[in-house]
């Protein structure tokens, strides 16, 4: 009986995963397989919607997006320029402000090694398949050198299998937002700022937010303002 790799056993997993639900788990199953520390897939389609499967810790997702770190992150910067593989030892990593976010990413969980793949569709799509780990930079080559012909391989059939989940991704059942979790992204649609809106309503910051991440994971939100974006497009707020 022929002995079946990793990468092959993984792949038969990709084929047979039909929902959203089902790439997180393979995300996190691909973590565990090739023992690293964080593995990110990120897809951004022909029409600028965004999906992500990751591992990260979501309050590093949040504050990355909330500060706009895309546009000085060189593993991005470099993705958007070319399209072979990127072994974050060799990007640019010079200046404070780089060297500031690479310490602040490092401090939330991030590997200070990382290897990214950047994949293009033939609509203008673009995903970028990484993984990272803390490890000193002999072990890192051992495992680039090991398992970077299974991860390229890998990186092609989840986006593949994204983009056909994609095409069959209608809205998810909507469950019921609360008034004030309605309330609250009412008014963040209309330009308040968090501080103000918790005025408005007469509740502190901190109970807003979590009328805010309640109404995020009802709608399946991947930040605050894809939740307005959703709650405005389903039509449960009006702004």
């Amino acid at each position: 009986m022929p002995v079946i790799s990793k990468m092959e056993a993984f792949i038969e997993r990709i084929k047979k995963t039909d929902t959203r639900e089902g790439l997180q788990f393979l995300i996190e199953g691909l973590r565990d397989v090739y023992e690293v520390d964080h593995v990110i897939y990120h897809s951004v389609n022909s029409v600028g919607e965004q999906y992500a499967a990751l591992t990260y810790d979501m309050k590093w997702v949040e504050r990355y997006i909330d500060r706009q770190y895309t546009r000085i992150d060189p593993v991005v910067l470099g993705a958007l320029q070319r399209f072979t593989p990127l072994d974050w030892k060799r990007l640019d990593w010079t200046g404070m402000v780089r060297q500031n976010f690479l310490h602040e990413a490092i401090d939330a969980g991030v590997g200070n090694q990382g290897y990214s793949v950047p994949i293009r569709g033939p609509n203008g799509q673009f995903a970028l398949f990484t993984v990272n780990k803390k490890v000193d930079d002999e072990k890192w080559a051992r495992f680039t050198g090991e398992n970077v012909s299974d991860l390229l391989l890998i990186s092609h059939y989840i986006h593949q299998r994204a983009q056909e989940i994609d095409q069959n991704h209608g809205p998810e059942p909507l469950r019921d937002l609360s008034p004030r979790e309605t309330d609250a992204l009412t008014l963040l649609g209309l330009g308040y700022g968090r501080g103000q809106v918790a005025d408005k309503l007469q509740i502190s910051e901190n109970t807003l937010r979590v009328y805010i991440d309640s109404a995020r994971y009802k709608l399946g939100a991947l930040n605050t303002t894809h939740a307005v974006a959703l709650a405005m497009s389903r039509g449960v707020i009006m702004t």
